[in-house]
């Protein structure tokens, strides 16, 4: 059940911020009212007539959400009026408060580019995301959602991680599962594992398969930590990083997943090399 703050109420600090991105007429506006259960922004099925950003503030099972409600994108090309541009950056700036992204698809559209260049986006900015399909209702005869996960799969390779809900803003469906992923994100990307457990994880990746290298060498490594959160970051000191780059890297993060409760948000490798008065040590 979701509860609306009553107007003289201060409202309580956001336990989780969320933002909507996708393309015009994806069904941000649509998706937003049904959550909030009151129609705080104009819906129209005209793409692109929401103009004014707006932030929903509720509450479900006690946790406090906003939902930060941003205009579609569109293709560069129209990035030359002055509208549009805002729009885009206003996207940009939604992500960049957000702590989970919801990235929304239209189910009755082929993935674009604009979807790729997202996603794209929240992988480069380490943003735990949910993907929801929306529209799913009108497609649900059609197509599984098996088949649809593997296609989603291909299309954003970055984000194979993040986990997929199927939902219709119009008639409420799948709006519980996408508001618990949303707190499990937000829970996964602020958890704080202790060395002990990030060092058996690591050896047991290596031990299974350790980076190759053209000249033979070893992957050793020395010391490893967590050492930040939102996004979890863990630092590494090790003989050689570049062994530890490029698909390797990639391999190691989706191993650490399956190792640590880290298991559906993007994790941050940092890479140091043991300097030689350490070696020395």
């Amino acid at each position: 059940r979701l509860e609306k703050s009553s107007a003289g109420e201060q409202p309580e600090v956001p336990e989780v911020r969320f933002a909507i991105v996708g393309r015009r007429n994806a069904g941000k506006s649509s998706l937003v009212n049904t959550l909030a259960g009151e129609p705080r922004v104009i819906v129209s099925e005209i793409a692109g007539t929401t103009r004014d950003a707006v932030d929903v503030r509720f509450e479900i099972d006690g946790k406090v959400l906003v939902a930060i409600d941003t205009a579609g994108v569109r293709k560069r090309k129209s990035w030359a009026d002055d509208v549009e541009f805002y729009s885009n950056a206003r996207t940009d700036n939604a992500i960049e408060r957000a702590d989970v992204c919801v990235l929304l698809l239209d189910a009755t559209e082929k993935c674009s580019q604009i979807e790729k260049r997202l996603a794209s986006q929240l992988e480069e900015k380490y943003k735990p995301t949910v993907i929801a399909v929306n529209k799913w209702d009108l497609v649900s005869g059609k197509l599984s959602p098996k088949d649809y996960t593997e296609y989603l799969t291909q299309e954003f390779p970055g984000l194979e991680f993040a986990p997929i809900v199927f939902i219709s803003a119009k008639d409420g469906s799948g709006l519980k599962e996408l508001l618990g992923m949303i707190a499990n994100l937000d829970q996964q990307t602020k958890h704080r594992e202790g060395t002990g457990r990030i060092n058996n994880a690591v050896r047991e990746i290596l031990e299974a398969r350790g980076p190759s290298s053209a000249l033979g060498t070893r992957a050793k490594v020395f010391y490893v930590a967590q050492i930040d959160v939102r996004p979890p970051t863990i630092a590494m000191v090790v003989n050689k990083p570049d062994l530890f780059k490029g698909t390797y890297e990639r391999y190691f993060k989706n191993q650490l997943r399956e190792h640590l409760p880290f298991s559906e948000v993007p994790i941050k490798l940092i890479f140091s090399e043991r300097k030689r008065e350490e070696r020395r040590h």
